[in-house]
């Protein structure tokens, strides 16, 4: 069996030789809370096993396939917390896929964190080096070391039954029985290693592709070079004039057979490792990569953009993190909030104002911006800034930015004239564009207009998104409160937007002892400066925006607002974010931090559709579908007819627009294969069913799903049709989900894949599906057949 152990080869290893003896480490969670933890790396070279000193058998254990990274020194808040008390050579970070927690550890000496920070390295490499079928190796041979319950390297029939119930298996007793002898090459009534990847592979025979298989080739036995360009050409409909180095290019890369090599010809295996790969998946492979025009105007585009960025869980008593930014930039973001207060010692801070969520340093966001900004992406990040700082720390804020983030921050136009739109987002690479308040326009201040009364301070409306709650139609007004915490009374000068989240909340009770005041907020001139791009502006109506904005102008509205101004003047609103930019963010009700669903926003060409990142769900997954393709670089060009300003597109009739061509979309959804269990019951096996969504503009909404299968996670089989038109596909996305079905209760969610309908590649393919979290749970796979065509 292969094994990422032998691949490593551990005895030359001096740093995997260490961490398989093991290492006690402190644990640490905070200032306070450090424990001392035994961690060893298992013979699987998969996987970190620990164990408290104190709790006797107790364990845990989480897979090296869990952690994207490892960060050495002191580059956490609970490790910066405790840097006067333990050497950064001594501490480091490993960082977990998805929203899972890092774990911050220090060893007792620079040479054992070394080993580990190496070690883990070589790991991380190594299962990101490694081909399908060696991971999938890797993936049968977990589950036999989870069955092998004596460790003996054995598995009989009876431990093989068990395994079944664990892999999600419901299947017919002799007939396991009947492939397990055949499998039992050394006749001793039980598996090795070996003879286990031979059981599994007979178990997993795919019928499915075998009758693909059969129906384009000549034989029965194999796919000569003519039978699979025909297959490529009728079923894959790739391009016709490069089928035939095509059909040659997968024969050389995915047939593992030598003479069918020989021959030009493809086997079954190698057929089915090219349906498994990435060229045989259902997302495009050219637009995964970098393939749209970048020289557009910047309002040009959908950007990907996260809410209260620095929260990482609700949006009253939630910790706030520089590791939430860290997430979103990973992620691709190019678009992150910062709430800035003013805090002790003169230095500003970060956290959800007038809440219980704890405060960072805004000169630790700044750090963190500028050392992540373009690690994913080489494209411009916005920082969208909501500042309820005195002028004082505003100008130490300035400080920072100007200070910290150096030639990153763009400090003034591109040609240092006055400009007439917008830079494109090739022109603004490594740029890190701030937006905020303004004293004055652009203009003025490229020009040396401004009057000497403003050069060192100026007034400026609070009318900012945070004060924007148009559910209760409150303005920007400071309301005096008395507050209720426990049993403890005080009184407070909170936003209308902080009381109605405290107030909807079961854990305040609140007495209102003042009518509002309006107020003018001042703003430091060098904070100011630093805002070029993206002025933040009140918004008064589409018809003022018209007649009266710069392009530089952006205005923030709450889902609410957005939705009364798309269901008011669809038309309208899609052409004022053909001139300028709109950022749209969640309600100030959605106090558990949940998202809206951003595809109705994306309908009005809205660019900046703030979510929360931390929150998993289908919200993010229209997000990452969206965002998934052009490299991931955070930019997706918005479709032609949303950009023009000669042309309306009205997203609520888009069969009146240029150039209108309705499409049918039919997918048969043939199969699944090892889906993962939901209900950790040995005893339970999921009933999957599949749902196909697509999202998009009004018309477009829809879904359908396939029958469920009683009983069979492993390999269930449809073959069921479902059809969709859709109306503006440039704007579509499709969502593949798999749950199981309960009949009692809500239905568990299996997993998912949501993509771009526009990057969809046609005929038989494979969906790898992802976790709620968006993280791969690979094998785990769909087979689907798919077709687009025109409807008349």
């Amino acid at each position: 069996m292969s094994s990422t152990g032998s691949g490593l080869r551990i005895q030359g290893d001096d740093n995997l030789q260490s961490m398989i003896v093991g290492t006690v480490m402190r644990k640490i969670k905070s200032r306070t809370w450090k424990k001392q933890r035994y961690f060893r790396l298992q013979e699987d070279c998969m996987t970190i096993w620990y164990k408290s000193k104190k709790t006797g058998n107790t364990h845990s254990t989480f897979s090296v396939s869990d952690v994207e990274a490892v960060r050495e020194g002191h580059q956490s808040e609970v490790l910066l917390s405790i840097a006067d008390e333990f050497p950064p050579d001594r501490c480091f970070t490993l960082v977990f896929r998805g929203r899972r927690g890092n774990l911050d550890l220090v060893a007792d000496s620079a040479d054992e964190a070394q080993s580990w920070i190496k070690g883990m390295r070589k790991l991380i490499e190594n299962l990101e080096n490694m081909g399908d079928s060696e991971k999938l190796d890797q993936w049968i041979g977990d589950w036999f070391k989870k069955a092998d319950k004596n460790n003996d390297g054995r598995m009989n029939f009876q431990e093989v039954r068990v395994l079944l119930k664990m892999m999600n298996v419901e299947m017919n007793e002799h007939h396991a029985h009947r492939l397990f002898m055949m499998a039992d090459k050394s006749q001793t009534g039980s598996l090795e290693d070996d003879e286990f990847v031979l059981f599994y592979k007979m178990l997993t025979q795919r019928e499915d592709v075998l009758r693909v298989f059969q129906e384009y080739s000549g034989d029965g036995q194999k796919l000569s070079l003519s039978d699979l360009e025909e297959f490529l050409r009728e079923e894959q409909l790739e391009d016709v004039d490069v089928v035939q180095q095509l059909a040659m290019e997968l024969i050389e890369r995915y047939e593992p057979s030598d003479t069918a090599k020989t021959l030009k010809a493809m086997s079954i295996d190698g057929f089915l490792i090219y349906l498994m790969s990435p060229v045989g998946s259902v997302f495009r492979p050219r637009q995964q990569n970098l393939y749209q025009d970048m020289n557009q105007p910047l309002c040009h585009y959908f950007i990907s953009s996260s809410h209260n960025t620095y929260l990482m869980e609700d949006q009253l008593r939630g910790p706030s993190s520089v590791e939430g930014y860290i997430r979103a930039l990973k992620r691709g973001c190019r678009c992150v909030e910062v709430d800035c207060w003013d805090g002790t010692n003169g230095e500003p801070i970060v956290y959800h104002g007038h809440t219980f969520t704890s405060k960072i340093l805004f000169k630790d966001v700044v750090s963190t911006l500028g050392k992540y900004a373009f690690k994913v992406s080489e494209y411009p990040v916005i920082l969208s800034m909501e500042n309820h700082c005195s002028v004082e720390q505003q100008r130490v804020m300035a400080h920072h930015l100007n200070t910290i983030l150096g030639d990153k921050l763009l400090k003034s136009t591109l040609d240092r004239k006055i400009p007439i739109s917008f830079p494109s987002p090739e022109e603004l690479k490594g740029k890190i564009l701030l937006k905020g308040k303004k004293i004055g326009g652009l203009e003025d201040s490229l020009s040396g207009l401004m009057e000497p009364e403003d050069t060192l301070t100026g007034e400026v409306s609070d009318e900012d998104e945070a004060a924007e709650i148009d559910e209760d139609n409150l303005h920007s007004n400071s309301l005096r409160r008395r507050a209720k915490v426990g049993s403890q009374w005080t009184y407070m000068d909170w936003s209308p937007v902080r009381a109605v989240q405290m107030f909807t909340s079961s854990l305040y009770q609140f007495h209102f002892l003042s009518l509002p005041q309006k107020s003018k907020q001042r703003l430091s001139k060098e904070l100011s400066d630093c805002v070029v791009y993206c002025k933040s502006v009140h918004f008064s109506s589409f018809k003022h925006s018209r007649m009266h904005s710069k392009f530089y102008e952006i205005s923030s509205f709450t889902e609410s607002k957005a939705r009364k101004l798309l269901r008011e003047a669809g038309a309208e609103f899609v052409l004022h974010n053909a001139r300028q930019l709109t950022r749209v963010y969640p309600s100030g009700l959605r106090t558990d931090s949940s998202n809206f669903n951003p595809q109705e926003m994306w309908n009005t060409g809205t660019q900046i559709v703030a979510l929360n990142f931390q929150t998993a769900g289908l919200e993010m997954d229209l997000n990452d579908g969206l965002f998934s393709q052009n490299g991931g670089c955070g930019y997706v060009l918005k479709p032609e007819y949303m950009r023009r300003l000669d042309k309306r597109f009205d997203p609520e009739v888009p069969q009146n627009r240029d150039g209108y061509q309705p499409l049918s979309f039919c997918i048969q959804v043939i199969s699944a294969q090892q889906l993962p269990k939901v209900n950790i019951k040995e005893s339970s096996v999921v009933d999957p069913f599949v749902r196909v969504e697509i999202h998009g503009v009004p018309l477009d909404q829809a879904k359908q799903e396939t029958r469920y299968i009683d009983n069979n996670g492993f390999n269930p089989v449809w073959y069921d049709t479902l059809r969709f038109t859709i109306h503006a596909p440039e704007l579509a996305l499709v969502r593949f989900v798999v749950e199981d079905y309960d009949k009692a209760s809500r239905n568990d969610f299996v997993g998912q894949y949501t993509l771009p309908f526009s990057c969809i590649q046609q005929g038989y393919r494979h969906i790898h599906l992802l976790s709620r979290d968006g993280t791969s749970i690979h094998p785990a796979s769909l087979f689907v057949h798919l077709r687009v065509t025109k409807l008349v």
